[in-house]
């Protein structure tokens, strides 16, 4: 009579997904009402295994948009039939569940159940005690996971580096090493967005306009807000994209964030993000308390917009838009230089033209997949044309605050030849025009102001206009 075959145990989070359920399970509470935080603290009194049950209870994450290590998914295919295959996770045993429905490549599934916690040690015991010593083959991930090699018959270590499998290979016999992928520096990079500091050159429109380039004080100060503007940005993309997890993977583009993709680890994320936004304060302190009271200004709004207000129909844009101005205020205030009327009232409607477009654009991506809705929008695609006609007409209403400006006394004081700076009237109504046109043909794929400072023709556009300043000056 032939021996029963050796079951293979696969651990879930960081083996057979590129994530941890824990994390994404809390942050879509959290997504759903940041208070839930306070909840965690009174769970996790009465330990990590009733803490994972109630977020489990509460919880929506969808199985089917998991980051799953397709290398590992693979071999388990191959496996299936071979031998009993069971998921072995620390996870709630009502998402690990979840999990294996949606795949269905697992005979058996052990988790932690509310009460007991079926990690590292705890594991190697169940494991042990249900399938006897050296009577199982374990795929782990971590080094917590050598408490489990120690009893099991071979090792399958999965994105664990290196001395991971040399360490496995000494409790056990190693059959297989999936070597890590994914992550590193250029992750990091995509995720902190650095690209989008770009917006933050917004800093530095009041030294222009207010003719202090020379002054080596006040381009310093602007220097360091737009250092301390673009950490704080980054601290809250980080944020975003980790609350934004199940949304992203639903979108074509934005499923490869690193975040929504696996190849960066959640808790890392979630420790960056405050350090970030710290960091960005208190350079902004160090340079002018004032400033900094923007900047926090900034962040509780942007921070705020992450977690409600993008979900609200048109206030989104408002916000959008009033982020944007508030970089210029932020410039104002760390030159001393006084708030212009004309300047906040032209990029009010500017930046909401443009915030306007990128609704549009993400629309015109849903009429071109054939959905009727954006994920974790309010928006449809039947409000297409509404949003075309406003963001058009706030662009031109910029271009009105643009002209009264030129013919106010305000302009004749800081120009010797205001008259010179018609010409950027028709500069602009082309390049907004053209932006909307281009969006109008489905070819707009970045952010609006992002795509303003790559794009040639805009480039053009804009050493145009600063050729008309320089003449009126």
């Amino acid at each position: 009579m032939s021996a029963a075959p050796i079951p293979l145990c696969v651990d879930l989070d960081g083996t057979l997904i590129r994530s941890d359920l824990l994390f994404e399970s809390a942050l879509s509470l959290l997504r759903r009402n940041p208070f839930y935080l306070f909840a965690f603290v009174l769970w996790l009194a009465g330990g990590r295994a009733r803490l994972k049950r109630e977020i489990a209870l509460r919880a929506e994450v969808d199985p089917a948009v998991l980051p799953y290590d397709e290398r590992v998914i693979a071999w388990l295919r191959e496996q299936q039939g071979q031998r009993p295959q069971v998921l072995c996770t620390a996870s709630d045993a009502t998402l690990a569940e979840g999990v294996a429905a949606h795949l269905g490549l697992f005979d058996t599934v052990l988790a932690s159940d509310g009460r007991r916690n079926l990690a590292g040690g705890e594991k190697g015991t169940a494991l042990r005690e249900r399938y006897g010593e050296r009577g199982f083959d374990y795929a782990g991930n971590e080094f917590r996971d050598l408490k489990i090699w120690q009893h099991a018959r071979r090792a399958v270590v999965v994105n664990g580096g290196r001395g991971l499998a040399r360490a496995a290979g000494e409790c056990c016999e190693v059959e297989r090493v999936f070597e890590r992928s994914g992550g590193g520096l250029r992750a990091w990079l995509k995720a902190l967005r650095l690209h989008q500091w770009l917006k933050n050159l917004l800093v530095f429109l009041p030294l222009l306009a207010s003719h202090r380039v020379l002054e080596p004080t006040a381009a310093l100060h602007s220097v360091l807000a737009f250092l301390a503007f673009g950490l704080c940005a980054s601290g809250v993309y980080l944020l975003n994209d980790l609350l934004d997890l199940d949304a992203d993977r639903r979108h074509a583009r934005k499923r490869l964030r690193p975040f929504a993709a696996g190849t960066l680890p959640l808790a890392s994320g979630l420790l960056l993000a405050p350090l970030l936004a710290v960091a960005g304060l208190a350079l902004a302190f160090a340079v002018s308390p004032p400033f900094a009271g923007v900047l926090a200004g900034y962040y509780a709004l942007t921070l705020a917009y992450s977690l409600q207000l993008k979900r609200i129909v048109m206030l989104d844009v408002v916000v959008l838009a009033a982020l944007y101005t508030v970089r210029i205020i932020g410039g104002a205030v760390v030159i001393g230089g006084g708030l212009s009327f004309w300047l906040l009232a032209f990029s009010m409607f500017l930046f909401l033209s443009l915030a306007m477009l990128k609704r549009y654009t993400e629309l015109q991506g849903l009429v071109d997949s054939g959905r009727a809705g954006a994920s974790g929008r309010g928006y449809a695609v039947d409000d297409i044309a509404l949003i075309q006609s406003l963001g058009g007409a706030s662009g031109y209403m910029s271009v009105l605050v643009l002209a009264l400006y030129i013919n106010s006394t305000a302009s004749e004081a800081l120009y010797r030849h205001p008259q010179v700076l018609w010409l950027l009237c028709p500069l602009l109504l082309y390049w907004i025009s053209r932006v909307w046109l281009i969006a109008h043909r489905g070819l707009m794929h970045d952010d609006p102001v992002v795509f303003a400072l790559v794009d040639r023709v805009s480039r053009v556009v804009l050493a145009l206009c600063a050729i008309a300043v320089a003449g009126a000056i």
